[in-house]
């Protein structure tokens, strides 16, 4: 797989990952910039490395799920897997532009 496809099939799971949106924030959970980092191998294998608003979340335990089970849902993707991390801790800060205009933050 050549940079060009990882580069356009990381920007179709990033379309995907705009779909699903933090339950209690009507923002998806890219532009709430819950989303760190997605990586793609060889063998179409993705990595996503995210974090929560908190650790006690209430959806800790189901959005990496839906992530995950939604990633998969692109026929390019063999196998996908979420990371949560809190390092660095998620702050209203990492929203993007959209989501501080949407919360009224801006």
């Amino acid at each position: 797989m050549n940079t060009l496809d990882k580069n356009a099939l990381g920007e179709k799971i990033v379309e995907v990952i705009k779909t699903i949106f933090d339950p209690e924030i009507p923002v998806d959970i890219y532009e709430l910039g819950l989303i760190y980092d997605v990586f793609v191998n060889e063998d179409k294998n993705v990595k996503i490395l995210m974090t929560l608003t908190s650790p006690n979340c209430p959806v800790a335990e189901t959005l990496p799920i839906e992530v995950e089970e939604k990633v998969k849902t692109l026929e390019e993707v063999n196998d996908a897997e979420v990371e949560i991390t809190f390092d660095p801790a998620w702050t209203q800060d990492m929203m993007s532009e959209e989501a501080k205009l949407e919360l009224g933050f801006l």
